[in-house]
C-alpha cells in the first residue's frame, strides 16, 4: 500500500505542471490541444483540481512535451 497521500500528490503535480506552463508562457489552451481536447475547460479543471478532473500519464508525457522538460519535474519536491 501506497503511504504518500494521492490528493496531495496530485496537488503537487498540478501545481508543478502550472508553474511551468506559465513558465514557458503557454496558454491552458494550447495545452489542452496538446493533450487533444478541444478546449481550454478540461485542462484548466485539471489544473486547478476541481470536478475530480487530473491529469494522466499520457497527458504529463504530452505536456512535458510541449513544454520541453522531462516529465520527472512534475514530480518534484514530492517526497
Amino acid at each position: 500500500m501506497c503511504s504518500v497521500n494521492i490528493d496531495k500528490l496530485h496537488t503537487r503535480i498540478r501545481n508543478n505542471v502550472k508553474k511551468l506552463r506559465e513558465k514557458r508562457h503557454k496558454s491552458q489552451l494550447e495545452m489542452a490541444l496538446a493533450i487533444g481536447h478541444s478546449s481550454a475547460a478540461f485542462y484548466a479543471k485539471a489544473e486547478l483540481g476541481i470536478q475530480n478532473k487530473k491529469f494522466n500519464i499520457e497527458h504529463l508525457c504530452k505536456i512535458a512535451e510541449v513544454l520541453e522538460v522531462d516529465i520527472r519535474e512534475f514530480f518534484k519536491d514530492l517526497f
